[in-house]
């Protein structure tokens, strides 16, 4: 699956004001994507608000997207959630005929010990469809810890990448050091992309990128090549952005930067809210800098 290498975005749903799904801001943010650079498309992750997607809206933001990429860039769906059993129907009974993965996050809420962690990762595996893991202690409330991760990867060829977003960077480098061939890793944390790509990590599967892909594209790909100077002065330009469109939360950040480029409208569905005015003005005071 050398395919999902690069930059992956992890897309966000646009929204009307009445709160619909905007289809023409969706078809312009597939498009600025396409054309500047991004390796593939994460379709209906945490960062789309999927939690608050009817699953009416769901099949039409896939068609959608679907429709709009035109088999232009390889697409991931996300398919996770805390009821093991639900998530393992869910993947048997989509049709992934348009998508290289599913992206499953870890059971969220229930805060399953290392062997339910695994035992769960085993279950969907047995659907045997090309599988990433997603572990992020931040949203789930439990770490995928790395032996659990190694265990997977060695036993279960179909579980073929992790998306990984702990919050302690070593854990990305003990698996880059141990994981079996076929096996990869990409950050799930936009600012640790470059040091984790450097480490020998795929990339990543990103939120600030969508708004910047051409730069966020060729800064991986510098990495890939070994120019590290030239790619920490990209990383370095777009560091404060990325601190700031978490600061209150994601998806609210990057709509800023999203709408602010005439991209798409500032608006979430709750419980999300937009950015506090203040947010805003940081984040357009940062888009002048960069």
């Amino acid at each position: 699956m050398s395919i999902l290498k690069g930059v992956g975005v992890a897309l966000v749903t646009p929204f009307n004001e009445d709160l619909s799904v905007d289809f023409d801001s969706l078809t312009k943010l597939v498009e600025y994507n396409i054309e500047n650079g991004t390796n593939y498309l994460v379709v209906l992750g945490t960062t789309a608000e999927a939690a608050t997607l009817s699953a009416e809206e769901k099949k039409q933001v896939v068609e959608h997207i679907i429709k709009v990429n035109n088999k232009c860039l390889p697409l991931v769906l996300g398919i996770g959630g805390n009821n093991t059993l639900e998530v393992k129907k869910q993947i048997e009974e989509t049709d992934l005929s348009a998508f290289e993965a599913v992206l499953s996050v870890s059971p969220y809420y229930n805060k399953p010990n290392q062997e339910g962690l695994y035992q769960h990762y085993k279950t969907i595996a047995s659907t045997g469809k090309n599988i990433i893991i997603y572990n992020v202690p931040s949203r789930t409330g439990q770490n995928i810890e790395a032996e659990t991760t190694l265990r997977l990867a060695k036993e279960f060829p179909n579980l073929f990448l992790i998306k990984e977003a702990a919050p302690n960077i070593l854990q990305y480098f003990d698996i880059l050091r141990k994981k079996p061939e076929g096996f990869n890793l990409v950050s799930g944390d936009d600012e640790f992309t470059l040091p984790v790509t450097l480490a020998g990590g795929n990339g990543v599967i990103s939120v600030i990128a969508q708004a910047y892909p051409k730069e966020f594209s060729t800064m991986v790909q510098l990495a890939f090549d070994g120019k590290v100077k030239e790619a920490y002065e990209i990383h370095n330009k777009l560091v404060d952005i990325t601190r700031l469109i978490f600061a209150e939360g994601n998806p609210c950040g990057i709509k800023v930067i999203l709408t602010e480029k005439g991209i798409i409208k500032n608006y979430l569905r709750l419980p999300l809210v937009a950015a506090s005015e203040g947010l805003y003005e940081k984040i357009k005071a940062e888009m002048a800098n960069i």
